[in-house]
């Protein structure tokens, strides 16, 4: 794959008692693959704010990580059967959440990789959610470009 793409980034929520809560989002990115992994740079806009958010993803077989910095920082480990914790800064505060990752695929194709992550979300030490996300990445070149299902 090249080192130009588009990332297709889609997150949902599965909320007891609340149903589902989804969001999607489209951006051009820059890819690379160093030391057995692969790396992804995009940059993140929130509605109403000016600054952005610069997103760092690094992904293995069994393993995620998202790095952000900017308007939203934080550092996410999403790795099959174990919990991390971490603190997640929002321009509203802080917040201490728990990721228990049950399922990190990364699937590798001619033009393009997949990563499939499920995984428990509690925050302040209390359950919230079942989620999943999906990142597609194709080259930005190759005019195969989708949004996830």
């Amino acid at each position: 794959m090249n080192k130009d793409v588009i990332l297709s980034i889609r997150g949902l929520q599965m909320i007891p008692q609340q149903g589902e809560d989804s969001v999607e989002m489209i951006a051009p990115g820059k890819y690379y693959f160093k030391n057995d992994k692969h790396f992804f740079l995009y940059d993140e806009v929130a509605e109403g704010f000016e600054e952005t958010t610069r997103n760092v993803v690094k992904a293995a077989p069994g393993y995620m990580e998202v790095t952000k910095d900017g308007l939203i920082s934080g550092h996410m480990v999403f790795e099959k059967n174990k919990k991390y914790v971490t603190y997640y800064y929002t321009p509203f505060g802080s917040i201490l959440i728990g990721i228990s990752a049950t399922k990190v695929d990364v699937i590798e194709e001619e033009n393009e990789i997949r990563i499939d992550v499920e995984y428990g979300l509690e925050i302040n030490n209390q359950f919230v959610a079942e989620c999943s996300i999906r990142m597609d990445a194709t080259p930005k070149t190759s005019g195969d470009f989708r949004l996830t299902s």
